[in-house]
């Protein structure tokens, strides 16, 4: 709630600069949007669990009640590329870091798992979701630009680790998280300062999902599987070209 405040308090002041400000060029056909943002990387995980298969090798049960993921804010650079006045294909680039918590493991017996009531971290990444979409710009010769898009995503994980804290596996134990594909949806503004120049206000949805895989931990072999989601709320700077 707090984040979509501020976000609609910068949309506010984004219309009364627009307000005062003398009318400027139009998008054109050919144009190069750059953007730079500053964003929030704020997973929607509601779901997903913790798995090992410590009870019986090769079958896998439940040892946790749930899976969450911390958010992130990060720096971005899109680059979007007019095609007609209204119609534009943007490319974003950035990555995020995260820690994925398992809560509340239930059973003490596994391999000497511990029992604990509150969480614990399971496993640090860096996300790297390149981002092609689709917009539309409903009013490109006005001072004032909203739009929307609509596209791929496809989320690389990279660099992943346990963490030193962890009460399921140990620091150095292998652990890879699959790449996934999925779509993305976005809704914008952009408010224009001068002819080149303009406030940049975005937030996207992006479907990112993926299953964790740990081998010979002293809870036997582990799997995670999360949906991550991210709503992804940014504010920022632009220039045509």
């Amino acid at each position: 709630k707090m984040k979509a405040t501020k976000l609609a308090l910068a949309l506010l002041a984004a219309t009364g600069i627009s307000a005062i400000a003398t009318p400027v060029m139009a998008y054109e056909a050919g144009d190069w949007l750059v953007r730079g943002r500053i964003v929030n990387v704020n997973p929607n995980d509601d779901s997903g669990r913790l798995y090992t298969d410590a009870f019986s090798p090769g079958s896998y049960a439940s040892v946790g009640e749930g899976i969450t993921t911390n958010s992130d804010t990060i720096p971005e650079l899109d680059i979007t590329y007019m095609i007609t006045p209204n119609w534009g294909v943007e490319l974003i680039l950035g990555y995020s870091e995260h820690t994925v918590k398992a809560h509340k493991t239930a059973d003490s017996t596994v391999r000497g798992l511990p029992t604990f009531s509150g969480s614990s971290d399971v496993i640090d990444t860096k996300v790297l979701p390149p981002t092609l979409l689709l917009q539309y710009h409903f009013a490109p010769n006005s001072n004032i630009r909203p739009y929307v898009g609509a596209g791929i995503n496809y989320t690389y994980f990279f660099d992943e680790k346990v963490p030193s804290n962890s009460l399921v596996a140990a620091s150095g134990d292998d652990i890879q998280l699959d790449s996934s594909w999925g779509f993305a949806v976005q809704a914008g503004l952009d408010v224009a300062i001068n002819d080149d120049w303009f406030f940049n206000a975005d937030v996207k949805y992006i479907d990112m999902k993926t299953q964790g895989h740990f081998d010979d931990t002293k809870a036997g072999r582990l799997r995670v599987n999360t949906d991550l989601n991210p709503f992804v709320y940014g504010v920022g700077i632009g220039r045509r070209f």
